[in-house]
């Protein structure tokens, strides 16, 4: 069954907005596509075509997910062996693009943005 809310369809727009819209972030073109940082460490990429975008993510979760939404999550072939996921846009809406962005934020934060903006470091309830 399908969810009784209709999801908005999120752009690339949308995913430069929500990372700067995060404590300490920039954004920096590198490989010829935006890269967000924070602390000088990358959290997200957008490549060229801009239907997707790629997070932080351990390999572990990163196998789960693409296992458990193959439709939503996947792999680029040159970072495979790195601890990056792709993620589809048309198949998010902006509260999960929203979770997605801030996950992969505090994987590259530092503890000390992480101790001063404590509500980013808890997961959202379901």
């Amino acid at each position: 069954m399908s969810k009784s809310r209709s999801r908005a369809r999120v752009t690339s727009d949308d995913v430069r907005r929500l990372a700067l819209a995060l404590p300490d972030t920039v954004e920096k073109i590198a490989w010829s596509m935006p890269t967000f940082r924070v602390a000088g460490k990358m959290f997200v990429t957008v490549p060229d075509d801009e239907t997707s975008f790629a997070v932080r993510c351990p390999k572990v979760e990163r196998d789960e997910l693409v296992l458990a939404e193959p439709d939503k999550f996947w792999v680029a072939d040159h970072e495979a062996g790195s601890a990056w996921v792709r993620v589809r846009l048309a198949a998010l809406d902006e509260e999960e693009l929203t979770d997605i962005l801030a996950d992969s934020w505090r994987q590259a934060a530092p503890p000390r943005l992480l101790e001063a903006h404590p509500e980013l470091g808890v997961p959202s309830a379901g």
